[in-house]
């Protein structure tokens, strides 16, 4: 169940080994082109926190909290 979760979040946050999730076309500049400033910064404010919070759920759901 544990591994089956992290494959999940993995997938769920973009990272590693499934960390292209624009299509061919943008994967020289990526979307993070079109953002300055302040939607750069909540864009990535967001992702992590997205990571953040499936870190939470793992340590709680899997290793007692």
């Amino acid at each position: 169940m544990f591994l089956l979760f992290l494959i999940i979040i993995l997938i769920e946050t973009n990272r590693s080994p499934s960390d292209l999730p624009e299509s061919e076309s943008e994967l020289v500049a990526g979307y993070t082109m079109d953002y300055s400033a302040v939607g750069f910064a909540m864009f990535f404010l967001g992702e992590y926190s997205n990571m953040l919070i499936m870190a939470t759920m793992v340590v709680t759901l899997f290793l007692g909290g």
